[in-house]
């Protein structure tokens, strides 16, 4: 259980002119704002005084070889804070000390003493008082940020932990949104972009994560301005939740699995976005499959590590044979016909978790309350009428529930995504391994 704002345990303290943070020069990965976070976190335990934090590397990354070369990616990451241009503001205008544009971090420095590895940090001169000592702030768990995947997801929930007292964020256009939640600089092509294609891929995961992950809800408040949404703010509402009682520094971050993607042949921003997406079970179960292709090198030795191991963790390989068939259009005729079969038996298993996956969605629902239920069926009629979902359907919703053929698939939908995730309906490497040895391979 997560703990509340009143709660003592994990809090950082971060002023609201650091929650919207827009990058100018280079990505912010949610790796790279949750190691920032932890950094933050443990020079505010330290202290204003000092000039210099410093804390064993361990404890803010863990999954490390030091006497190798993995703390390359570290030195990476640590560079990049020292060196991307951000815009610090406050998410309502006016709020906190003056607009400033600077480095993450003034420096960074990794060196070995007596055996153990540490990192020495600091901050800029201009910016170092508000960081560790801001006068308006907000208190944001480690604890719930380490479980968030996206950036859009992290950015959400520190910029509406701000407003959780207040229960509405401000208002901005919906283009400020945009490299705030994303994380991404702005270029002529993001300028350009449709808000639907913005909300689609960024808005929508972000809420759903927030809410299912986090201690505080938080509903999109669309603004328009003849026919087009021209701003954007959010309700915010605080979840009821026990406080834990005890202070405890954060957990590091674990980047072996990313680590280990990259002695693989995977590019180690290409590993943390599958990481963020899928979870560290799923990369991990993929990873192990992938190893295995990469030694047998059967039908032919892998020629894109990443894009094997992005079909399946996103279950893609039984909807892309045809992929399949031009890999293998110059083997003989037993490969290629082996492919089709592994193809219709991967099909098959998806086919059958899907179904098992729906069942329990539905088994959860009816074990609610009436009360719950009720509540949960007017957000999806709220859910159907901004996707324009057929009024037929709608009616049905109204007049004979959610348990109804034509409205069932859209609550699993609904409900699924918001309590499981929005890939709720994409099974790991390691649940389609269950299937398949409970239907065998017939």
């Amino acid at each position: 259980m997560v703990p509340s704002e009143g709660g003592s345990a994990d809090l950082l303290r971060k002023p609201v002119n650091a929650l919207a943070i827009v990058p100018q020069s280079k990505r912010i990965t949610p790796l790279f704002r949750k190691s920032y976070n932890v950094m933050l976190y443990l020079a505010q335990e330290q202290g204003l005084e000092k000039d210099i934090f410093r804390a064993p590397l361990s404890n803010v990354i863990r999954g490390l070889d030091f006497d190798s070369n993995d703390t390359a990616l570290v030195k990476k990451h640590l560079r990049a804070m020292a060196s991307t241009t951000v815009e610090w503001q406050s998410p309502t205008t006016g709020e906190g000390s003056t607009w400033a544009v600077s480095g993450l971090i003034g420096h960074a420095e990794i060196k070995r003493e007596r055996g153990q590895v540490w990192l020495e940090w600091s901050y800029s001169v201009k910016l170092k008082q508000e960081l560790l000592q801001p006068s308006v702030f907000a208190r944001l768990s480690i604890e719930i940020i380490s479980q968030l995947r996206s950036h859009g997801g992290i950015a959400l929930y520190e910029i509406c932990s701000r407003y959780r007292d207040v229960g509405r964020t401000a208002r901005q256009p919906w283009s400020w949104w945009r490299p705030v939640l994303s994380g991404k600089p702005e270029t002529d092509k993001t300028r350009k972009q449709e808000y639907r294609f913005f909300k689609r891929d960024v808005l929508k995961l972000a809420i759903a994560e927030v809410n299912a992950i986090t201690d505080i809800t938080v509903e999109l408040v669309e603004h328009k301005a003849g026919r087009f949404i021209s701003e954007l703010q959010f309700k915010v509402a605080k979840k009821a939740q026990a406080a834990l009682p005890l202070r405890a520094p954060p957990a590091p971050l674990d980047l072996s699995l990313v680590i280990r993607a990259q002695k693989l042949g995977i590019d180690d921003l290409h590993a943390e976005e599958l990481l963020h997406e899928h979870g560290d079970a799923a990369l991990r179960a993929g990873l192990d499959a992938l190893e295995k292709r990469i030694a047998t090198a059967y039908p032919e030795p892998l020629r894109d590590p990443y894009r094997y191991l992005r079909t399946l963790l996103t279950g893609e390989a039984s909807r892309a044979p045809k992929k399949e068939t031009i890999e293998i259009a110059n083997q003989p005729a037993a490969p290629r016909q082996n492919m089709v079969i592994e193809s219709k038996r991967h099909a098959r298993w998806q086919e059958e978790w899907l179904r098992r996956r729906r069942e329990k969605v539905i088994s959860d629902l009816q074990s609610l309350s009436e009360e719950e239920q009720t509540r949960i069926a007017a957000l999806l009629l709220d859910d159907m009428e901004a996707r324009k979902v057929h009024p037929s359907i709608r009616k049905r919703l109204q007049t004979s529930g959610w348990q109804h053929p034509m409205v069932l698939h859209e609550m699993v939908r609904f409900y699924a995504a918001a309590s499981i995730g929005e890939h709720w309906d994409k099974p790991t490497p390691q649940q389609l391994l269950e299937v398949a040895g409970q239907l065998g391979d017939e």
